[in-house]
């Protein structure tokens, strides 16, 4: 087995497409599906389901991303130890994330940033929108939905899912709505809909064709905070629910899927203090993967 060609299915699994994993590598297009086909017959499973949006890794794929992804993060432990680069890291890098992604999960893990680059200073601002790259707003951005546009550098950081959620006191007032017609009779908690950002937020009617929020909350933590106090029933971040004894999960087959995106300007590239982080990230949510693919 080659380990180009694992390198080459890194790319395409966190890119989300084979164009944009090509350019990444500097190889044609063609070459790069030539080389995963090679790979998938290597490993004999297929590891990609190839689409007109992209490519999706399958759950062979998910076992051999965790791996490929450990063998890279050694080989690049190794290399920054031979290098003595670690102590090279320095300087400011600003962090723009959805609310949810950086308040509840970034920020409580930054220390683990920090203790290995003491010398970095580090910017969290976990706040609704987008973030402008270009008008240097931000040196790194988690995103929801894949931005298409501009001189950027784009990897896939993980898929998160979404979720009906009440808390048990609410239930034991309002009644345990049976099926998701039942919604229509209870307080339901959704998003300021002028100030959805992204059409990627607006999927209150993918779970419910008529959802008419009672209470509407502009961010994701406002609303998992309404949701747990007992105000009525959301759809939260899965991630952000987990560990929460008095949140009850709702109809778990009908959970939502959504991708966040780590993306950082082309200009930024050769910046070790931006690298340092995205990979940061990547590891971060590799090692808290359950978090976010819950069953």
């Amino acid at each position: 087995m080659d380990w180009d060609d694992a390198r080459y299915f890194l790319a395409v699994a966190r890119e989300g497409q084979m164009l944009g994993a090509a350019r990444r590598l500097g190889v044609s297009q063609a070459l790069l599906s030539r080389r995963m086909a090679s790979f998938e017959r290597a490993v004999g499973a297929r590891l990609l389901d190839r689409g007109t949006r992209g490519c999706t890794v399958t759950e062979d794929g998910r076992a051999m991303l965790e791996s490929a992804e450990r063998v890279e993060a050694e080989m690049l432990a190794g290399i920054a130890q031979v290098q003595g680069r670690e102590d090279e890291v320095c300087g400011t890098v600003r962090i723009g994330a959805p609310d949810g992604f950086g308040s509840a999960f970034l920020a409580p893990r930054l220390q683990r940033l920090i203790t290995a680059y003491p010398s970095l200073r580090v910017q969290l601002v976990p706040v609704p929108r987008s973030f402008s790259l270009s008008q240097r707003e931000a040196d790194v951005a988690v995103m929801v939905g894949r931005p298409e546009k501009g001189r950027l550098r784009v990897r896939r950081l993980t898929d998160y899912g979404l979720s009906l959620y009440a808390a048990t006191g609410y239930l034991d007032q309002a009644g345990r709505p049976t099926t998701l017609a039942d919604l229509r009779d209870h307080v339901l908690v959704g998003y300021v809909e002028d100030l959805i950002y992204t059409p990627e937020l607006n999927y209150s009617g993918e779970m419910l064709r008529d959802w008419r929020s009672t209470i509407e909350v502009s961010t994701a933590i406002g609303q998992f905070e309404a949701v747990r106090s007992g105000a009525g029933i959301g759809i939260l971040h899965d991630f952000m629910a987990a560990g929460q004894p008095d949140l009850v999960r709702l109809f778990p087959e009908r959970t939502l899927t959504r991708t966040y995106w780590t993306v950082w300007h082309e200009a930024m590239r050769v910046e070790r203090r931006v690298q340092v982080v995205v990979d940061f990230m990547d590891r971060l949510v590799r090692d808290d993967r359950p978090l976010f693919r819950r069953e």
